[in-house]
């Protein structure tokens, strides 16, 4: 077993709490399901949002799937000029046996603006 980590981005369509958990969940369901992901194998995952996202914290949508063993820290992504708006972002550290190069990051909606080689 190795630690690897996997990396994801989907935009919400508005700033409440219901789509941010909304979008949260799909995200890390899409994560968990392509790359077999078990809640007992994460060691943390680390939310970022941009800073017109502030009705929730994204964890609250990953407590609420389970992973209530694991370390969850929310951050306000870097502001950057022309930047995307509406989108959280995800890292997962996990135990597992498959090299890093055989995970699969997800990217949702607009987000996949931010990974077009993923296409």
């Amino acid at each position: 077993m190795r630690v690897v980590s996997v990396r994801g981005a989907i935009t919400v369509e508005k700033n409440t709490k219901e789509d941010i958990v909304k979008s949260t969940e799909e995200l890390l369901n899409e994560l968990l399901i392509k790359n077999n992901i078990h809640n007992e194998s994460v060691i943390s995952i680390i939310f970022s949002s941009t800073k017109d996202l502030n009705k929730e914290y994204p964890a609250f949508a990953a407590r609420k799937l389970g992973f209530v063993k694991c370390g969850l820290m929310c951050f306000q992504e870097m502001e950057v000029e022309n930047s995307l708006k509406k989108c959280i972002r995800v890292l997962i550290l996990f135990n597992s046996n498959k090299k890093q190069s055989e995970i699969r990051h997800v990217y949702l909606k607009d987000a996949i603006k931010l990974r077009p080689d993923l296409l």
